[in-house]
């Protein structure tokens, strides 16, 4: 494998998969479209924050820059599930894998290439159509205020965004890192799967699941799944200080040292390595469907 080899495979899968920049970007313009709408009751919605204190007046102004990174976030991680399970499965019900297994580029290079469309592609893209739509969003915001004569001084008109820019930055990391195994396993089903790749992503945990309980009663397995889909920022932050003006992380909540420190990360990183092994494997096995 050489880099170059796997800088064409990658840019194949764009080529090939452009829902991985346009869903986002399309989501963002949906986002913006809400945005603009709502921003004719901007002037007076902070007229009414400056009621309250400093903090919670802070908090309602970069609320919808949290809900925004949400939605874009969200939509990446629904666009990199799709992406995962049709991934090697695609190409062995169309046939296409009869094409590209003739040249000269082998099938760790090709399960590498497209294991880097979650783990580096899509979490670059996010971070970049996130970056944008705030900055588009605040740009927006000041001109509105400045019109309607609302001073962009008070703490409930300043939006600390490059604060929110590095915080994101490090979330889309963490969470790429702690989804690994997820990812990992979605590629390993798409090429195992002869139809219907979704299902047997899914069947054999709740499976798993069902028969613990059933045997054991327990939940430790179910529990273990929870916690990795829904986690990550758990482990990453900070526990935050539970006052109600909170809305989201903030740079203080960043904890890398408990996230790198803490077994789960690197138990996960150990089950992604293994099953892109295994989706390796099979790739090299697997006939056509």
């Amino acid at each position: 494998m050489t880099p170059r080899l796997l800088y064409w495979s990658v840019r194949r899968e764009l080529w090939e998969n452009r829902s991985v920049y346009i869903a986002p970007l399309a989501a963002a313009c949906v986002f913006l479209f809400g945005f603009v709408i709502s921003a004719t009751r901007l002037p007076d919605a902070r007229r009414a924050l400056l009621a309250l204190d400093a903090a919670r007046q802070s908090s309602g102004a970069v609320m919808p820059y949290h809900l925004a990174a949400a939605t874009l976030l969200l939509t990446g991680v629904i666009v990199a599930m799709f992406y995962c399970l049709g991934a090697l499965h695609n190409e062995r019900r169309d046939r296409s894998i009869l094409f590209w297994k003739s040249l000269p580029v082998s099938d760790l290079t090709t399960v590498l290439s497209k294991a880097a469309i979650p783990l580096a592609i899509m979490p670059a893209v996010v971070f970049v159509v996130v970056v944008a739509m705030q900055l588009v969003m605040l740009i927006l915001t000041t001109v509105i205020l400045l019109a309607n004569g609302v001073s962009i001084t008070t703490p409930g008109t300043q939006v600390p965004l490059f604060e929110m820019t590095l915080t994101m930055l490090y979330g889309l990391v963490t969470l790429t890192l702690w989804y690994a195994p997820v990812w990992g396993w979605l590629l390993l089903v798409s090429g195992w799967a002869k139809r219907a790749p979704f299902l047997w992503a899914v069947l054999p945990p709740l499976a798993v699941c069902l028969v613990e309980k059933i045997a054991f009663d327990s939940g430790n397995f179910a529990s273990m799944l929870a916690n990795r889909l829904s986690g990550g920022f758990s482990e990453a932050f900070s526990e935050a200080t539970p006052h109600a003006h909170r809305k989201g992380f903030e740079l203080q909540d960043l904890d890398p040292i408990k996230f790198f420190s803490g077994p789960g990360l690197w138990v996960g990183l150990a089950l992604a390595i293994a099953f892109l092994a295994t989706a390796v494997w099979l790739r090299r096995r697997r006939e056509p469907i």
